[in-house]
């Protein structure tokens, strides 16, 4: 087991015990598993695992093209997997635009305080007049009746189909660094173009995200299908490893949202 764990941090290794566990269920029970809601790196790990090779297969949904946040469905070579399988319900949030603005973080923050977990939710998607989230089935009646309110601005929630999502997905525009190592502080600066003496107080000031969770350890190391997020720069990702330079620094090509 220990090899499994040697191509992931040690705060994945949870996660990782968990995949293997939905695995050998589905190997034993020979019948499907559906999951909560997986990050992009979440999904990355699932699929590293899982592979697309053997008795087991897994796939992926997030309820429309280009989401982030998606379902993963690991089931046995012989079943077809369906969107309908993924039980994925969207609402579509009304409220009185031309007095108030909704921002994704009051969206999220609405869901969070009903006390259910960040994995039963999936993408908060805007297009400027029209909010929309996903969200398992399973609590969805909960939702529907909890909500009234985002923010200071009463709302009301209509189900809607998933052909309605709204395209979630960013256009990433890719480019190519070098590093000198994969840590954190290393890598952000490059990404950002900041000093890294800069980005370390960045970092130390919790104002920096890898995967969409605030860490202040300068020396993570990082890995491709990292999401990094930092306040008033923006986000980047790191989208593959492409081998090392002359002088040994690290090629990696990296995307920014257009």
């Amino acid at each position: 087991m220990l090899s499994v764990y040697e191509h992931y941090r040690k705060d994945e290794h949870a996660f990782v015990d968990q995949v293997m566990d939905w695995k050998q269920t589905c190997e034993d029970q020979y019948s499907p598993k559906l999951t909560d809601f997986l990050d992009p790196r979440q999904q990355m790990i699932a699929e590293n695992l899982i592979g697309s090779q053997g008795d087991v297969m897994i796939r992926f949904f997030g309820g429309g093209k280009g989401t982030e946040r998606k379902r993963a469905m690991i089931f046995p070579d012989y079943y077809q997997a369906s969107d309908d399988d993924f039980a994925i319900v969207l609402f579509q949030v009304h409220y009185p635009g031309k007095f108030v603005s909704i921002e994704h973080p009051q969206v999220l923050g609405a869901l969070m305080n009903l006390g259910l977990k960040r994995e039963k939710f999936g993408d908060i998607i805007q297009d400027g007049t029209t909010l929309q989230f996903s969200c398992a089935e399973e609590v969805s009646d909960y939702i529907e009746m909890n909500v009234q309110k985002i923010g200071k601005s009463s709302v009301d929630l209509e189900r809607i189909s998933l052909d309605r999502i709204l395209e979630a997905g960013d256009t990433w525009r890719e480019s190519m660094i070098t590093v000198s190592s994969m840590r954190l502080d290393t890598v952000a600066s490059e990404m950002f173009n900041v000093s890294r003496s800069k980005m370390k107080t960045i970092i130390d000031g919790e104002l920096v995200k890898v995967n969409w969770k605030v860490t202040t350890d300068k020396t993570m190391r990082l890995m491709p299908g990292d999401v990094l997020s930092v306040r008033g720069k923006g986000r980047g990702r790191i989208i593959a490893e492409e081998g090392v330079t002359k002088k040994d620094r690290v090629r990696l090509i990296i995307g920014f949202p257009e």
